[in-house]
């Protein structure tokens, strides 16, 4: 007996489509080479009232057939479900996904895309959490030079789904959603700035941490606030890592990236640098923690500048190529 195991790369699809519309939904799904185990349950839907159509497609296909059913009318009339699916044991499905051009973990799924980051940079109560915890804990890493607590603010901090999220919108040429990502980024540096100020004069005034602190020698932590060519460099391959695993079966690899790029230790070592500049007894001591502060922003929009130009050059590339794989006739077309 053979058995065909798939992780992540088909996607099931369950659709809800008035009696009236249902017929040309199924028509759609099933002339598409790409779809698989369709089933159709009539009547069973009650709001909105219809039909429920439930599908497998393969990830490759997805994008298409997505694109006939919103040519159909289908999210304003009724709905559209989409999930991963992490096992599938299925000849039909195999025989889809080989209809498929390209490799499921190439596919571009605009409509994933799009959902991730807008979850990932929503203006909400838990988003801004984030970003103040893990500017605080920046701060407190550039100031007892842990090189683990810098690893901890990376990844806890939210930044790269509104980063992802500008880099879409620019691509797809949405200037709702690139406000509302740019935004939300500039919000939660905001917060997550403050936060780390609060809570440097807070721990200050408890005796536990102080200026002293983050003038010394730190090796571990010292590139927070040293920019230079290299630092550009990685924030450009980083960009490039997490915009592939953001539109790929293989989104693990975005934890990779989180680990890989100062902006948020970079945000909390300006905030530190600036509560204790302002608080410094000699002219000398605060010019040198403003020049941390302003070097560590610089660190900052290096980090930001780099990011993005690269998930903006590599998600136009990936449209580029892909749709010369969908849409051969298309591309030769556009070529003459």
């Amino acid at each position: 007996m053979h058995r065909f195991a798939y992780g992540r790369w088909v996607l099931h699809l369950r659709i809800i489509a008035p009696a009236s519309l249902s017929p040309a939904v199924i028509a759609a799904v099933e002339d598409d080479a790409t779809c698989s185990n369709i089933a159709v349950v009539p009547g069973a839907a009650r709001r909105p009232a219809g039909d429920v159509i439930l599908l497998d497609v393969a990830r490759e296909g997805a994008d298409a057939v997505l694109d006939r059913l919103r040519e159909l009318g289908v999210p304003e009339r009724g709905s559209i479900a989409i999930e991963d699916v992490d096992l599938s044991l299925s000849t039909a499905a195999e025989t889809a996904e080989r209809a498929a051009p390209g490799h499921a973990s190439d596919a571009l799924v605009w409509e994933d895309l799009t959902a991730r980051t807008r979850e990932e940079s929503t203006l909400s109560v838990s988003y801004l959490t984030f970003f103040a915890v893990a500017s605080v804990l920046a701060g407190l890493a550039v100031l007892t030079d842990s090189a683990i607590l810098v690893i901890g603010a990376m990844i806890v901090g939210p930044e790269y789904g509104a980063l992802a999220g500008i880099c879409a919108a620019v691509v797809l040429r949405r200037p709702q959603q690139l406000r509302r990502c740019a935004l939300a980024l500039a919000v939660g540096f905001a917060v997550g700035i403050l936060a780390t100020v609060a809570s440097t004069w807070l721990l200050t005034g408890l005796g536990l941490i102080d200026a002293d602190m983050l003038t010394r020698d730190r090796p571990q932590t010292g590139f927070i606030y040293n920019p230079d060519a290299l630092s550009f460099v990685v924030a450009f391959l980083a960009g490039i890592a997490g915009m592939l695993a953001l539109t790929s079966a293989k989104s693990g690899a975005v934890v990779g990236v989180l680990v890989s790029v100062t902006t948020i230790p970079a945000a909390g070592n300006a905030a530190v640098a600036a509560t204790y500049a302002a608080a410094a007894g000699t002219q000398a001591e605060r010019l040198s923690l403003l020049d941390q502060a302003w070097t560590s922003i610089e660190q900052l929009l290096l980090n930001l500048l780099g990011i993005l130009i690269a998930g903006i050059a590599t998600l136009w590339l990936q449209h580029s190529l892909w749709r010369s794989v969908t849409h051969p006739s298309a591309s030769q077309e556009n070529r003459r």
